[in-house]
């Protein structure tokens, strides 16, 4: 609770204390003298911005009303009231102040990835430096328990690190000599020597908080609808109080006494504080439950675009995909066996840095295995095409069905050319690894999860061939897949199923946030996969999941619709109840009392309501 919070509940606890007494002492003099100090306590700082934004010629806001309905009560002798109506509507407003805080701080635990300092070694020695102060190329000392202040290159030391308020992920994650290191996580264990190489103003920790900051800038139509809203409907209600005061007793010939205690209940009722509070609180709440999902939303309209989504559309290398190879499978020819396939293929590529080559000796080498003390001479690569060595006084040929077939292979099957890696020996077919981009563990899930959430069509753009597009996207349960295709081709395909969607449903991208920046910005709503660290991202998506896990899509549908849900839960309540209690109070059927329900009743329930946005099932 801040200090301000605290002052106010003691005020409101030392307006009560006084409220109490007064009311039972109401109609002699001591007891309006406590009333009236009950609500000089409670009620000051009312008067005074109410007073303020009149000068300013803001007169049709929430302290006009508040300040004018509890005035009119005290002069026409209902002191206990007047003074019950400030003290509840002050709870209220320290029930939002609460509630405000709860949300934000979702948001603002963000603040804390910030480091204060970085230590940057010059000349041997240790520097204590601002970050910004620290340039691109410097060497920077990161020891266990401090935060990594700058993006960068592992030069020595390992340990784990600590991403969780980057990405929410609770397990450490190991950094070793080489690795790529995030600024904003925490490292654990070792010391560790980071060559910088991203300047502070451009580092992964100040571009999320930049974004964090403009998050609640950009209002949903929802809440620009209940700005306008209370812009135009507080003037019509004091103007509707006012004739309410005078023209019935004009008319009727009634006291006016009783017709501006019925405008003043009709004014406290009128207050829109339930709307213009708790819609855009509903939407915080959302985007603070979703930062601490991992999911950084930008704003208010995005949530709303998002729970409008039918049709969701996929790039699949870094997306579906971990953009890595993998041996998927090895057939041998007759006569020779896997273990035999593998180990040839697997020394031919020992020296290899090409992805392939990296995957089939991961592969051998998982299995215990160990390329050393392999007698290999006589190697020769030809780049893009395949290998030739002598393998223990073997020939061996490893690479593409056409390189193996320009060698004169004998026995050579008909073998599709994607993902294949050929290996002959003695001149000999001998056998096929296969290679695949590994599909991400929860790929096949968040497929699943969209369509149980009632997503129309799912869609697969790829630049990889058909085969082996085609064959990822039946094996996660895409719908559509359209393989082969240029950054070009993947706009053109996301415009047209624009320009066929249903009215009111939305498209939603997800890409991996560099080479799909331009399909990113055109769609509804942009999703980065995994983008931490990538600046196209950031700038071009709409949505930044901070970990590579496709499901998180499912959990940022889900809250977008729970978030609209409440929303619109708290508009119709709202409406409805101050609907009903304005014509009791009209009637003359409804007191102050009722109209406090009507005001702050209904604004702290629907606070409340709004509060639930922060809870999130994953």
């Amino acid at each position: 609770m801040s200090k301000k919070q605290k002052q106010m509940l003691y005020r409101i606890g030392g307006a009560a204390a006084l409220f109490i007494p007064g009311m039972i002492l109401e109609h002699s003099g001591i007891g309006m003298a406590l009333l009236l100090a009950a609500y000089a306590l409670i009620g000051w700082d009312i008067l005074w911005r109410a007073a303020v934004n009149i000068r300013h010629g803001r007169v049709f806001d929430e302290n006009f009303l508040m300040s004018i309905a509890t005035i009119g009560a005290i002069l026409l002798g209902d002191y206990s009231e007047g003074v019950a109506v400030m003290l509840l509507y002050q709870i209220g407003e320290w029930f939002q102040a609460y509630a405000v805080q709860r949300s934000r701080r979702s948001i603002s635990s963000l603040m804390d990835i910030r480091p204060d300092t970085a230590r940057v070694l010059r000349g041997g020695e240790e520097e204590e430096v601002f970050p910004d102060e620290v340039e691109v190329g410097d060497t920077i000392l990161v020891r266990p328990g401090e935060r990594v202040p700058l993006d960068g290159i592992i030069r020595k030391g390992e340990g784990l690190l600590d991403t969780s308020a980057l990405t929410g992920e609770s397990m450490p994650r190991e950094a070793h000599e080489g690795d790529e290191i995030i600024s904003g996580c925490i490292n654990q264990t070792g010391v560790l020597e980071i060559e910088v190489t991203t300047p502070y103003e451009e580092s992964t920790v100040e571009r999320i908080l930049s974004l964090v900051e403009e998050a609640t800038d950009k209002k949903a139509t929802t809440e620009a609808f209940i700005t306008r809203f209370a812009r135009w409907y507080t003037p019509a209600v004091v103007i509707g109080a006012l004739l309410l005061a005078i023209v019935p007793p004009l008319v009727t010939g009634d006291p006016f006494a009783g017709w501006i205690y019925r405008a003043l209940t009709f004014l406290v009722i009128s207050c829109p504080c339930a709307l213009v509070i708790s819609v855009p609180l509903s939407f915080f709440a959302g985007i603070g439950g979703a930062s601490r999902a991992g999911i950084l939303i930008k704003g208010g309209n995005y949530l709303e675009a998002l729970a409008k989504a039918d049709t969701v559309v996929f790039d699949k290398t870094g997306t579906l995909t971990k953009g890595s190879f993998s041996v998927t499978d090895v057939l041998p020819a007759n006569g020779f066996s896997k273990d035999e396939v593998l180990f040839y293929a697997a020394n031919a590529e020992r020296y290899s840095t090409h992805p392939i080559g990296v995957s089939i000796v991961r592969a051998f080498t998982s299995g215990g295995h160990s390329t050393e003390g392999t007698d290999v001479h006589a190697l020769e690569e030809k780049a893009g095409r395949g290998i030739s060595a002598h393998i223990n006084g073997r020939i061996i040929l490893l690479g593409t069905v056409d390189f193996l077939k320009a060698k004169n292979t004998k026995d050579m099957p008909a073998i599709p050319h994607v993902g294949a890696v050929c290996l002959a020996i003695n001149g000999r077919y001998a056998g096929v690894v296969h290679i695949a981009d590994e599909v991400k563990d929860d790929a096949k899930v968040a497929v699943s999860a969209l369509k149980e959430r009632g997503i129309g069509e799912t869609v697969m753009l790829t630049g990889d061939s058909k085969w082996i597009g085609t064959s990822v996207g039946k094996s996660l349960g895409i719908d559509t897949i359209h393989a082969e295709l240029l950054p070009q081709d993947k706009v053109a395909q996301v415009e047209e199923r624009l320009a066929g969607r249903k009215e009111g449903a939305t498209l939603a991208y997800v890409g991996d946030g560099i080479n799909d920046a331009p399909v990113l910005a055109r769609a509804d709503v942009g999703i980065a996969m995994g983008a931490l660290g990538s600046d196209a991202a950031i700038e071009a998506a709409d949505v930044v999941l901070m970990t590579d896990e496709p499901k998180k899509i499912a959990t940022a549908i889900d809250i977008a619709r729970k978030t609209m849900r409440i929303a619109w839960q708290n508009i119709i309540f709202a409406i409805g109840i101050k609907g009903i209690v304005l014509v009791l109070g009209a009637l003359g059927m409804a007191g102050l009392w009722a109209a406090i329900f009507a005001d702050v009743g209904v604004t702290v329930l629907a606070i409340l309501n709004a509060m639930r946005a922060l809870h999130v099932k994953e």
